[in-house]
């Protein structure tokens, strides 16, 4: 024991400030690599992946000769495995460094177009009283529900998302979750919420949106087929009745974005913003 406190405090006063960047740096790797992988699949592969090499290691310690050649002969094929099994994972990966803060002068702002789309859609979808739910994810991943749904990883158009609520087609049913520019998965299914102190007049697509907004930090957006209203949902509370320029302030406040917004598609209803928290 006191070897090992002589050890800690060698190095402790060997320890430089190019040490600590270095052990800062190792640290932020690994935050973001869990966060890539957390919530979905990635998660279990890595898991098996590690039982692997613990399994290699521990047959070379027990002598276990037969397993350890096939272990061995496994894991040399791993880097090709690790680009294989984690394709998706790795290709958000970079695309998340490419938005990064120190990178965003290369785009300054690269929501707004994509705003430009959603809200547009939405209004449309709204004055054709055609249903809809858009979840926007933020820190907080959602691909447990991505992966319940299908499959897209398109770029957010105006004509995808309303091919996408189609009435006539397979996707309309569900959600459509939304990772930065570009279209996850559609047809997902949300959590409802059981929020005794929700009205009744809100409908299963209200409700879904408002629980995945309790469960998460993501932010929703749905219109009612019924009353053609668009409401947004943020932190379990609903705000409806929002024309184009309010939806798409609230959008860009809610994603972080401080630049004052120019105005959006005008649209001929003109309805009042009502708040309801429901929490």
């Amino acid at each position: 024991m006191s070897q090992l406190v002589e050890f800690l405090a060698g190095g402790a006063q060997d320890l430089t400030w190019i040490d600590i960047v270095d052990i800062l740096l190792i640290s932020f790797l690994f935050y973001k690599l869990f966060q890539l992988i957390r919530g979905g699949r990635a998660l279990q592969m890595v898991v098996g992946t590690l039982v692997l090499v613990m399994l290699f290691f521990a047959s070379r310690w027990a002598e276990l000769t037969a397993v350890n050649w096939l272990l061995r002969n496994v894991l040399a094929y791993l880097g090709f495995a690790i680009i294989v099994l984690y394709q998706q994972e790795l290709r958000r990966g970079l695309a998340n460094l490419g938005h990064a803060p120190w990178f965003r002068f290369l785009n300054p702002n690269p929501a707004k177009g994509t705003l430009d789309e959603i809200v547009f859609s939405a209004l449309t979808l709204a004055s054709r009283r055609i249903g809809a739910i858009l979840v926007f994810e933020r820190e907080i991943g959602l691909r447990s529900y991505i992966e319940g749904g299908i499959r897209l990883d398109a770029i957010v158009t105006y004509d995808l998302l309303l091919s996408v609520f189609n009435p006539k087609s397979p996707l309309h049913d569900g959600a459509v979750i939304i990772q930065g520019d570009r279209v996850a998965a559609a047809a997902c299914f949300l959590p409802m919420s059981v929020n005794p102190q929700l009205s009744r007049e809100l409908g299963t697509r209200h409700r879904a949106a408002i629980g995945i907004t309790e469960d998460t930090d993501a932010i929703a957006v749905v219109v009612s087929e019924e009353s053609g209203l668009v409401s947004l949902m943020e932190d379990g509370t609903l705000v409806t009745g929002l024309d184009s320029e309010q939806l798409r302030t609230r959008l860009l406040a809610a994603m972080g974005t401080s630049d004052r917004p120019p105005r959006a598609v005008k649209t001929n209803r003109t309805r009042e913003v009502s708040e309801r928290p429901v929490s």
